[in-house]
């Protein structure tokens, strides 16, 4: 029998993802192409028979969730709400780096908001869960909780997720090569290029 796979798909295109401005907790709704974008996810993610369907509760990876045809077995976790941005919610890098050019999310965390270990501390019981699972999964989330997350499961430190970019509508696949965990696949854009080109 082959080992499960934990598929992470990023929500797809928002406003504010296509400006790049940080994304927490506001309720930002997908855009025409976001929607168009997560129904070419459907074919990707079909023909498996999920042990679990996660999503964030925030409407933007609900309705990628729904658009990609797994919204009807999907529960919500507030372990897959992304990084609480706090004062920075909204804003883009450079505007942060105006005021604190040395700044860095994966070192410094935000102010009113969330450290990289607040977050990892968040994701670890869901990690835990999910190394336990005998069948497939797939989370439906947003980029900066997905690449700690990632960085748990490889047994890493949360800052290691600055190390792999992920792309909006992007399907990637956790798993096990025999007992050690490892990345599948990664940033995979059914129907779109990939690369810096894509962002």
């Amino acid at each position: 029998m082959p080992a499960p796979e934990i598929l992470l798909v990023r929500h797809s295109e928002t406003e504010w993802s296509a400006g790049g401005r940080h994304t927490g907790r506001t309720d930002v709704p997908l855009t025409d192409t976001g929607r168009a974008r997560a129904r070419v996810l459907a074919p990707e993610l079909a023909g498996r028979d999920y042990e679990l369907v996660l999503t964030s509760p925030l409407s933007r990876a609900r309705e990628t969730c729904e658009l990609a045809g797994l919204g009807g077995s999907a529960q919500l976790s507030d372990a897959l709400l992304e990084w609480d941005y706090g004062d920075y919610e909204g804003l883009t890098t450079p505007q942060i780096q105006a005021s604190r050019p040395d700044w860095s999310l994966w070192r410094d965390g935000c102010p009113g908001g969330e450290s990289p270990d607040r977050v990892a501390a968040r994701v670890d019981p869901l990690v835990k869960r999910l190394a336990g699972l005998r069948g497939d999964a797939v989370l439906f989330s947003h980029g900066h909780v997905l690449r700690v997350l990632t960085a748990r499961w490889l047994g890493l430190e949360p800052a290691a997720g600055a190390l792999w970019a992920l792309l909006t509508a992007s399907v990637s696949a956790l798993g096990w090569e025999r007992e050690t965990r490892v990345i599948w696949r990664w940033n995979l854009t059914p129907g779109e290029p990939s690369g810096p080109a894509a962002r």
